[in-house]
C-alpha cells in the first residue's frame, strides 16, 4: 500500500532529520512510530504527504509515486491520506462541525464551502462521525471551548470525512492527560479495526506503542533502529539510549 525507498531529509541548516529510511506498509496495519524528540518522526510524517519535500528517495501510495506527483496529482493522492495533528490544527472560532466538514473540501465546491454551504449528505456524514466520536452534544460549540481530548476527536472526525485509506497521526496524545490519551488511542484503534483504515501513529511513550501498535518502528537520529511486532520490543536502549525510558 505505502512504500518508502531510501528517504532522506536534510534541512537548510544542515540538520539530517532522516537518513535512508525504507519500509513497506500493508493495508490495515497499525504502526506506532516510536522515538524521542528530534528523532525524525514528524519529518517522516510530513514527507509521506509532502508537507516536507524529501531531499532524496521515493514514496509510493497504491503504486503511485507521491514524491514525483505534480500539484494536481498530489491533490488527488492527499485525499487518501488523513492527518491528525499534535496541536489539533482546528479553527478555534469555528464550530466543531465546521472543522470536521473541512475534511470533505476535496469533494465540494470551494466557493460554496467558503461560505459554509456544504451538501446535506456531507452534513449528515459529519453528524454521524460526531456521534461515533461521542461529540453529538458538541456539534455547534466553538472548537476553542472544547477540551483537548474533544478537540482531538474533532480532528479524527475531520480525517474520517476524507474517507482516507491511511491516517497519519503525529503525536496525537502528547498534550493530553493519561485518560484522554487512552481514549484517543482507543478511538484510532477502532477506526483501524472497524473501517480498515491504515494507521501510522507517532508516539514517544513506549507503553502506548506496545499496547496499541501491531508493529513498532523505532527511530533514533533519523535512522530506523527497530522494526517489528511489539512482543519483540524488549527495551528502549536503541531508541532512547537508556533502558526503561518513559
Amino acid at each position: 500500500m505505502l512504500r518508502l525507498e531510501n528517504i532522506s531529509k536534510t534541512y537548510g541548516d544542515g540538520v539530517e532529520a532522516l537518513k535512508n529510511i525504507s519500509f513497506n506498509v500493508e493495508k490495515g496495519e497499525f504502526i506506532a512510530v516510536l522515538g524521542q524528540s528530534g528523532s525524525g518522526k514528524s519529518t517522516l510524517m510530513r514527507c509521506i504527504n509532502r508537507l516536507v519535500e524529501p531531499t532524496s528517495g521515493k514514496i509510493f501510495l497504491d503504486g503511485q509515486e507521491i514524491t514525483g506527483a505534480d500539484a494536481r496529482q498530489l491533490r488527488v493522492l492527499r485525499r487518501k491520506i488523513g492527518m491528525v495533528f499534535q496541536d489539533y490544527n482546528l479553527v478555534k472560532r469555528s464550530s466543531a462541525i465546521a472543522n470536521a466538514l473541512a475534511g470533505c473540501l476535496g469533494r465540494v465546491s470551494p466557493w460554496a464551502s467558503l461560505f459554509g454551504h456544504f451538501p446535506r449528505d456531507e452534513k449528515e456524514r459529519a453528524q454521524e462521525k460526531f456521534m461515533r466520536m461521542g461529540l453529538g452534544h458538541k456539534t455547534f460549540q466553538q472548537a476553542g471551548f472544547l477540551s483537548g481530548g474533544q478537540q482531538q476527536r474533532v480532528g479524527i472526525a475531520r480525517a474520517l470525512m476524507q474517507d482516507p485509506a491511511i491516517i497519519l497521526a503525529d503525536e496525537p496524545v502528547s498534550s493530553l492527560d493519561p485518560a484522554a490519551a487512552r481514549n484517543i488511542m482507543e478511538t484510532l484503534r477502532d477506526v483501524n479495526m472497524r473501517d480498515g483504515v491504515t494507521i501510522i501513529c507517532n508516539l514517544h511513550m513506549p507503553q502506548l506503542a506496545k499496547e496499541f501498535g501491531r508493529r513498532i518502528i523505532g527511530l533514533n537520529k533519523g535512522r530506523i533502529v527497530f522494526d517489528g511486532p511489539p512482543e519483540n520490543y524488549k527495551d528502549d536502549q536503541a531508541i532512547y539510549g537508556t533502558a526503561g525510558a518513559q
